[in-house]
């Protein structure tokens, strides 16, 4: 099923990818091959980049260019033997598997993980954690141009065209979409719902098939109650602003009920209307693979800073899957 899906989508991507890729010294099959295998990349790790989008507010198409220049579209070393889409070198504190290979220098320490998706997480954590990059996030999430002046300015890469290279695939395979939510596909967030679906229709491992519908409101946004609190699932084209004006609540007020630093939101986002309690009802919640504290704090409405201060873990820091933590 998965793979019929991928397939799907690539069909997709060619339908409306009507531009023609120039790389000087490439025959036209040359260009049409990579062509498709960065249209295999997008459609294989284009829901992940959203999901860091909405917990770490780097946006999507940045994520997806980065890993389709630094990867070659998952086809280089680093990515198919150490599962390193960005090419993060191990720095001091990595304390994880390594691969070695000759870079700048010869024999250079490279990061190695289990799987692209931790890599992907990494890249997010990386971004998040260093201050030369944090005025990068002052920037909206949207302005992809933006981000990609200032990723090569702030030294993420040495190629002096970086930023041009990150714009040129941007643009070429239309990613701004992803940051816009609107992409051809229907796209999930963090806690796998739509949001444009009937909530009869939603998964039954969705986190909002569990919450309680109480209204659909006349332009069809639904509003449940979870944890005693009430939220709304956004829909394509909403942001804080609209959410405030159409539920009078003040927009500085869902940022901080919500835990968020941006009004950008993307379709399916859960947006809390009142703050998040202290504790949930469940005592403890098992980690699944993927899954980050952000969403366990969305999906049980219980205030982030208390999944930290409770588990005993650092602002950043994820639990490992499997692992068992504590919402009370």
């Amino acid at each position: 099923m998965q793979k019929r899906s991928r397939i799907d989508c690539i069909s997709r991507l060619f339908g409306f990818l009507m531009v023609v890729l120039v790389l000087p010294g490439q025959s036209l099959a040359q260009q049409t091959d990579y062509k498709s295998m960065v249209l295999r990349y997008i459609c294989q790790y284009r829901e992940i980049a959203v999901k860091e989008m909405i917990t770490a507010h780097i946006p999507a198409s940045i994520t997806m260019a980065q890993g389709i220049l630094e990867s070659n579209a998952g086809q280089s070393t680093l990515a198919r033997e150490a599962n390193n889409h960005f090419g993060i070198k191990c720095h001091k504190e990595w304390n994880g598997s390594t691969i070695y290979k000759d870079d700048d220098k010869p024999n250079e320490c490279f990061r190695k993980y289990n799987s692209a998706q931790e890599s992907f997480r990494d890249h997010s954590s990386f971004l998040v954690s260093r201050d030369r990059y944090r005025p990068l996030f002052e920037l909206k999430v949207t302005d992809y141009k933006g981000w990609a002046l200032g990723l090569k300015k702030t030294g993420y890469a040495t190629n002096p065209a970086y930023a041009d290279k990150l714009i040129k695939t941007i643009e070429t395979f239309r990613l701004y979409n992803l940051d816009r939510g609107d992409y051809g596909v229907s796209y999930v967030d963090s806690l796998n719902h739509s949001g444009d679906e009937p909530a009869g229709n939603s998964s039954s491992n969705s986190w909002v098939s569990r919450f309680t519908l109480i209204e659909i409101t006349a332009d069809r946004h639904l509003v449940f109650t979870n944890n005693d609190l009430r939220l709304v699932v956004a829909r394509k084209g909403d942001d804080l602003a609209y959410l405030s004006k159409k539920f009078n609540i003040p927009e500085r007020k869902l940022l901080r009920y919500n835990d968020l630093t941006s009004s950008h939101l993307v379709p399916g986002q859960i947006i809390y209307l009142q703050p998040k309690r202290r504790k949930a009802v469940n005592t403890t919640h098992l980690m699944a693979k993927g899954e980050t504290l952000y969403q366990v704090s969305q999906g049980y409405g219980i205030k982030l800073r208390m999944l930290y201060k409770r588990n005993h873990l650092q602002r950043g820091m994820e639990p490992a899957s499997g692992e068992l933590i504590r919402l009370r």
